[in-house]
């Protein structure tokens, strides 16, 4: 070559990268990847490809099952024969602050049995769920920060009371990773927006790849409920060619400018959009189960939601959280008689989501969780309703390394407040992430010029409903 440059001696790859502005190495690049060809660079890995626990995990994913509007304990699973005594009365260690002014103590309108081997009582308003109690720990002794929905939905969606930081499940998948690269690693299931809404299921300061994916349950078409998943324009190589450059693009705009949050968020996006083409509208395919198991889970949207939890955590997905509903459905101020219909509604879905976990294996190695926000009064608001307890309240866990047919910690003698072995939503959090194998300590994030966690700066391993 003449004039005043010198000659440049390009090489094949050179020579490749800069034909036709760099297509060819892109479509060398994806070659060469799918045949396993390219030696592994640490900015390609996936940030959703599986990451190593801090120990052997007993649980490999978990299943909440969110009863959003705060169920009542004395009504479900805590029974309190001392309310009957004393109904209608306010004894002086009967009386807290709630959000709302109450009247004396109201005896549960629900009956309870025992069942299992263990004994456990739980009250009519669960028979399905009773079948399986051996393999709950039911845990009397909740307690959480403040009698309020928002703040307290936020504490037990994401470990603290004001927005926002990141959820549970964007903690889970962050720290863990997820099993299938075609399917988000943490799927929100509601029919309908619960109150305070996306933040419940927000990464906030994590990358956006770890944000909940929201599906919309009130009717689940394969085909729509997760849209614009089909190209009708465009064959899948000719998208993935797109896809290589834009990425490219994209990258090239990354370098220059350095760490960009949502820019790499937005990258991650379309490669898990382009991904979930091949496997999305199959796991929400409820067709596909046999005729016995659809009726087995029952009809509904909350039906539908548990079939498709099993579906989903069945092909890798690390978190699902089903919302009972919109709103706040278990918010029963005016008659907690209502609280039938939202049992009816539940009932049935959670005990065949239990069972069939079982049959296929999972359940051991799936850990699920059911409860509210909080609790309610086991004294009347008005006439026949229950105001919200932050005091005192119940969840329970099943599979996943959990003792079951067991009860831990208690309530007092009305059900008012926890009284042994107090388990705040932080420790809850802290046992559940030990389930899963990690160190709530040291599952953290530097944001803003400090380490943040799940569960702040407390949180306790209750060891002792570990199996």
């Amino acid at each position: 070559m003449h004039g005043p440059f010198p000659a440049e001696r390009l090489s094949r790859r050179t020579l490749l990268r800069r034909l036709g502005t760099g297509l060819g190495a892109i479509g060398l690049a994806g070659l060469l990847n799918d045949q396993g060809l390219l030696a592994a660079d640490a900015k390609s890995v996936s940030p959703l490809a599986p990451k190593p626990s801090h120990f052997r995990p007993r649980a490999k994913r978990l299943i909440h099952l969110f009863m959003n509007g705060g169920p009542s304990q004395v009504d479900t699973f805590d029974p309190k024969p001392m309310l009957a005594k004393y109904n209608g009365q306010k004894p002086p260690n009967a009386v807290l602050k709630t959000e709302r002014a109450t009247s004396g103590l109201m005896q549960s309108p629900f009956k309870f049995n025992r069942h299992g081997q263990s004994g456990i009582e739980v009250s009519e308003l669960y028979p399905h769920v009773a079948e399986c109690v051996d393999d709950l720990c039911v845990i009397r002794s909740m307690h959480t920060n403040i009698p309020n929905h928002e703040p307290s939905l936020l504490m037990m969606t994401c470990g603290e009371t004001q927005p926002i930081r990141p959820s549970m499940g964007s903690w889970l998948v962050y720290g863990l990773g997820s099993e299938n690269q075609n399917l988000p690693g943490f799927v929100v299931l509601c029919p309908g927006k619960p109150v305070v809404g996306p933040q419940l299921w927000s990464n906030s300061f994590l990358p956006g790849i770890y944000q909940g994916t929201h599906i919309n349950n009130s009717r689940l078409d394969p085909k729509t409920v997760l849209k614009n998943l089909d190209n009708p324009y465009l064959t899948r190589g000719a998208q993935r060619e797109q896809l290589d450059l834009l990425n490219a693009m994209n990258r090239s705009h990354l370098e220059q400018r350095g760490t960009d949050n949502a820019l790499e968020a937005r990258i991650e996006s379309m490669e898990m959009a382009f991904r979930m083409q091949s496997e999305a509208q199959d796991v929400f395919d409820l067709n596909r189960e046999t005729k016995p198991t659809r009726e087995m889970y029952g009809t509904g949207p909350f039906a539908d939601a548990c079939l498709t939890a099993r579906r989903l955590v069945e092909s890798g997905v690390r978190v699902v959280q089903i919302f009972t509903g919109d709103g706040q459905p278990w918010d029963d101020h005016g008659d907690i008689q209502d609280h039938r219909g939202k049992a009816r509604m539940t009932d049935q879905p959670i005990a065949a989501l239990l069972k069939d976990l079982k049959a296929r294996g999972l359940l051991e190695d799936t850990l699920v969780l059911w409860g509210g926000e909080f609790g309610r009064t086991p004294t009347s608001e008005g006439a026949k309703g229950r105001d919200h307890n932050n005091h005192g309240f119940t969840v329970w866990l099943a599979g996943g390394g959990v003792r079951g047919g067991m009860v831990y910690g208690a309530s007092d003698e009305f059900g008012f407040a926890a009284a042994e072995d107090k388990m705040h939503v932080h420790d809850l959090h802290a046992t559940m992430l030990h389930l899963l194998g990690i160190n709530h300590e040291k599952l953290t994030y530097r944001y803003s010029g400090r380490d943040f966690r799940l569960t702040d700066v407390s949180g306790t391993v209750a060891k002792a409903i570990i199996a």
